[in-house]
This record gives structure tokens, C-alpha cells and sequence, in this order.
């Protein structure tokens, strides 16, 4: 067990291995103590989309004969066991005066790597909310870490997936965002062409602005 697994129990007694572990065996038998914790959905739901994105690369890394250092993964795996977390509850507004509603930090985050992935272009890394979510209409920055294939046009790809992150907010939240400020730390390949360096580029590129 990692660390990062002792430090965060929202995965209900569960671990990452262990979750990566239950994906290998094609979530089968279904395991009720895994499909019935919102910490485990969410962080599986991430991983599949990991899993996808990371097989492509790998088969562009042979092709290219370009080895990658394997810790960027890593960093991504951390980052998902750290979102998958309840944290705060963020209140909606309810169906009436006698009921209470909230969504999970955790779950919102979830909810933004799913978006950004979706965009295409790109791998969300770490994604934080600043901000007091748990008081309706405080302005709100999400910061997100990412990387960016090869090929792509950074301000551009950028540009689809902060769209593509305020859309889904806005539909399923009711956050008061004042911006979403994503920082790109690195390219990977995402296709062999005649004209690819050698290596990933590397250095981080801020790309910050108002969602207005």
C-alpha cells in the first residue's frame, strides 16, 4: 500500500493497485464493496480513461523508438487517487424549502478530468477548486495541470478544453466561476510524422484567462 492510499480513505478501505487490479480482471466478478463507493466509481472512471489514453501512447512511443520516463504516469495516478476524495460538499439548490442537496468536491473533479479528456488533445493532470465552494455564488478559480499531444496547437487545444470544463460546470453545478487557468508541463507524441523531434518537448506553458 502507497501513501497516497493511507492518506486518502475515500476509497472506502480500497486502494488504487487494487482498483487497476479489478479494471485487469475486466470488473468481473463484480465486486458490490467497489461499484457501491463514489470514490471508487469515480477514480475507476478516471483510470479507464487513463488507461485509453496511455495505451495510444505507448504504441506511438514504439513506433517512434522515443522511450518515455514512466513518472508522468505516475503523477497522473497520484493525482487521481488524491480527487477521488469526497472534500467539501458544494450545495445545489434544492427541489424544495424541507430538502438539502450538495454535490462532492470529489466528485466535481472527476466531473472536470472527464470533460477535459473529452476535449481531446490533451491529459488533465492535478485539478484543484479555489475558492470557499461550500458558500453559494463565491467566485471560484479551477486550476488544472496538463500535457498536450504533439501536434497540437497549444493556445487551441487549450482554448476546447476550458469550453469544454465551464460547459460541464455550468450544467451540472452551480459554481460561480470566475476562471479556469490551465498550465501545460509537457507534450507527448500523439502521431509519427516525418517531421517529430527526437524527443517530447518539455517546460510548462500557463494559459490563464476568464471564462467570461
Amino acid at each position: 500500500m502507497t501513501d497516497l492510499d493511507n492518506e486518502y480513505d475515500d476509497l472506502d478501505g480500497h486502494t488504487i493497485d487494487e482498483l487497476s487490479d479489478y479494471l485487469d480482471r475486466g470488473r468481473t466478478p463484480l465486486d458490490p464493496s467497489i461499484e457501491g463507493s463514489a470514490g471508487c466509481r469515480i477514480a475507476l472512471n478516471s483510470l479507464e480513461r487513463l488507461r485509453q489514453i496511455s495505451k495510444s501512447l505507448v504504441e506511438v512511443d514504439a513506433a517512434a523508438e522515443a522511450p518515455r520516463n514512466d513518472d508522468w504516469l505516475g503523477g497522473i495516478l497520484e493525482s487521481i487517487g488524491r480527487e477521488a476524495r469526497a472534500g467539501r460538499d458544494i450545495p445545489l439548490l434544492p427541489p424544495s424549502p424541507r430538502a438539502t442537496l450538495s454535490v462532492t468536491e470529489g466528485a466535481v473533479r472527476g466531473l472536470i478530468r472527464a470533460a477535459g479528456d473529452r476535449a481531446g488533445g490533451l491529459i488533465i493532470g492535478r485539478c484543484r477548486l479555489d475558492g470557499d465552494v461550500t458558500v453559494p455564488g463565491t467566485p471560484i478559480t479551477v486550476s488544472i495541470d496538463a500535457s498536450v499531444f504533439w501536434g497540437e496547437r497549444i493556445g487551441e487545444t487549450v482554448d476546447r478544453a476550458r469550453e469544454a470544463i465551464y460547459s460541464a460546470l455550468l450544467k451540472h453545478t452551480e459554481l460561480t466561476i470566475a476562471s479556469i487557468d490551465i498550465t501545460v508541463h509537457d507534450v507527448y507524441f500523439a502521431q509519427v510524422s516525418d517531421d517529430q523531434p527526437d524527443e517530447p518537448g518539455d517546460g510548462s506553458v500557463s494559459n490563464e484567462g476568464d471564462v467570461l
